[in-house]
C-alpha cells in the first residue's frame, strides 16, 4: 500500500508536458485487436490501467512491447478465451472488449466492469446496441455472455436513450466489420471518440460522424495494422491548469488541445485567473487579486466536463463569495466533500448540489483518495493547504495520471510516495 505525503506553501513554477489521453488510450488497446497485423500506438500513457490492459491482451496471446510511451500491440495469434475477472473488477474501461470480442470472434465473455465508483454507470445502452446487431447477450453469475450466429453481426440504426462514451465506442467497434451501414444517434461527442474512429478508419474501417451526435458505419471484411498517435489528455491538461491557478506563480502547461477544455477555462478566466493561451499549450500566471466564486454545472462534452469538477473545487474555495457545482453526469460524485471538510473546508451537499463557502483556509490532514479524480482534488488541496496532507487510496490515482509525482515535484511541489506497510 501506498500513501502520498504533501507539505503545502511552495509555489509551482516551470513547465509541464500533458500525456496521451487516458480516456483514449483505454478504448485504443481494445481497438487494435480487431487488426490482423500490428497496431503502433504512440503516446499512450504510463498509467496502470495501460499496464492492466496489456496483461488482458498478454492472456489472450497477444504479443505487445511497451516503453513506456510507443505500444506496440501484435493480435495475429490472438485466441478468445474468458475474460479474467479480477483486472476486469478494477477497470471500468475493460468493457470495450466487448465490442472488440464479439466483432473478431463472433462472441465473448466479459466480467461486469469496475474502476472508480460514482453511482449508477449503466451499461444497458451498450447491450441494446450489441441486441440491435444481432447479438444475443446474457448475464450470468457476473459475466456477460456475447454471442452471433453464424452469419455474424448485420448493420443497424441504433439510437442512445442517453448520450454515453462508453456505449458510442463500443457499438463503433461492434459495428466496423457488421454487413451493410450502422447508423448511431444520439451519439457521444468527445474528442476521444474522434482518436477511436481515426484509428480504426486508419486501420481500414469507413466511419463517418464522428465528434457529431450521428455517426455512420459502413461494415468492412478486413483490418489491418498501423500507427496512430494519442490525443493529448483534456483531463490532464485541465487538472494541471487547475493546480497552476490554485498554486503557481508561472507554470506552462504544454501539449495542450485548448479547444477540448473551452468550458475550463472559461470558468477559470471567469473567477480572474490570468492565463496566455497559445497554439498547444496555456501559461497560467498567478493571480494578482482575489478570486471570484462562479457556478459549474458539468454536462457533456463540450461542456465543462464531469472529470474536471473535483479538481476544481479546491480552487473554488480560495476563492470569495460562494460558489455551486452541479454534477449532471454524476450527481452522486461527492465524496471529495467530506475529506475536503476534514481539511477545514466549508462544503455541503444539498439535494446533489455542492455548496461552497469561499477564502476558507485549508490545514493539512489525514484524508483518502475514493477514486481518481477525487485523489487529484486533494491533491491540490495539499498544495495550498498550511502544513503536511497525507492522502492514501493512491492506487485510485495512478490508475489515471501518468508520474504525476516527478512531474508536480519538476514544479517545486513537496511531495513524496511512501509505503506503507499494513500489520494484520
Amino acid at each position: 500500500m501506498k500513501k502520498i505525503m504533501i507539505n503545502g506553501g511552495n509555489k509551482l513554477t516551470g513547465e509541464v508536458t500533458i500525456s496521451g489521453a487516458k480516456n483514449s488510450a483505454v478504448a485504443l488497446i481494445p481497438a487494435a485487436i480487431l487488426a490482423d497485423s500490428p497496431v503502433t500506438l504512440e503516446g499512450v500513457p504510463d498509467i496502470q490501467d495501460v499496464h492492466s490492459l496489456i496483461e488482458i491482451l498478454n492472456q489472450m496471446n497477444v504479443k505487445t512491447d511497451f516503453d513506456g510511451s510507443t505500444l506496440v500491440i501484435d493480435p495475429s495469434e490472438m485466441v478468445s478465451i474468458p475474460m479474467p475477472s479480477g483486472k476486469i473488477k478494477s477497470l471500468r474501461a475493460s468493457y470495450y472488449f466487448m465490442g472488440a470480442l464479439l466483432t473478431k470472434f463472433g462472441q465473448g465473455v466479459v466480467g461486469l466492469p469496475g474502476g472508480c465508483f460514482l453511482g449508477p454507470r449503466p451499461i444497458d445502452q451498450h447491450l441494446k446496441g450489441f441486441r440491435s446487431l444481432g447479438a444475443t447477450v446474457e448475464n450470468e453469475l457476473g459475466a456477460m455472455y456475447l454471442k452471433t450466429d453464424e452469419s455474424g453481426l448485420t448493420a443497424s440504426r441504433i439510437y442512445f436513450d442517453v448520450v454515453s462514451i462508453g456505449a458510442t465506442i463500443n457499438i463503433m467497434l461492434a459495428a466496423v466489420k457488421a454487413k451493410g451501414r450502422t447508423i448511431i444517434e444520439n451519439a457521444a461527442r468527445e474528442p476521444e471518440i474522434i482518436d477511436v474512429a481515426t484509428l480504426l478508419n486508419n486501420m481500414g474501417a469507413k466511419i463517418r460522424g464522428a465528434g457529431t451526435d450521428i455517426i455512420r458505419i459502413d461494415g468492412v471484411e478486413e483490418m489491418h495494422g498501423c500507427r496512430h498517435t494519442v490525443i493529448p489528455d483534456r483531463i490532464e491538461a485541465g487538472t494541471y491548469l487547475i493546480m497552476a491557478a490554485a498554486a503557481g506563480k508561472d507554470v506552462l502547461v504544454k501539449n495542450v488541445i485548448v479547444e477540448h477544455i473551452e468550458g475550463l477555462i472559461a470558468k477559470m478566466d471567469e473567477m480572474g485567473v490570468p492565463m496566455e493561451i497559445g497554439e498547444d499549450s496555456v501559461r497560467v500566471f498567478e493571480p494578482t487579486g482575489k478570486l471570484k466564486g462562479v457556478s459549474i454545472k458539468t454536462l457533456p462534452y463540450p461542456g465543462f466536463a464531469t472529470d474536471l469538477q473535483q479538481p476544481f473545487t479546491p480552487l473554488l474555495m480560495m476563492a470569495e463569495g460562494n460558489s455551486t457545482i452541479v454534477d449532471t453526469i454524476y450527481p452522486k460524485r461527492v465524496k471529495h466533500i467530506p475529506e475536503l471538510n476534514r481539511m477545514g473546508a466549508a462544503a455541503k451537499v444539498t439535494s446533489d448540489t455542492i455548496l461552497i463557502e469561499g477564502a476558507f483556509n485549508l490545514e493539512g490532514a489525514q484524508v483518502e483518495a475514493s477514486d481518481l479524480r477525487a485523489g487529484a482534488c486533494l491533491m491540490i488541496a495539499g498544495l495550498i493547504a498550511e502544513g503536511e496532507t497525507e492522502i492514501t487510496g493512491v492506487e485510485n490515482i495512478l490508475r489515471g495520471y501518468s508520474h504525476i509525482i516527478e512531474k508536480m515535484t519538476a514544479l517545486g511541489a513537496d511531495i513524496r510516495m511512501e509505503e506503507v506497510t499494513v500489520t494484520e
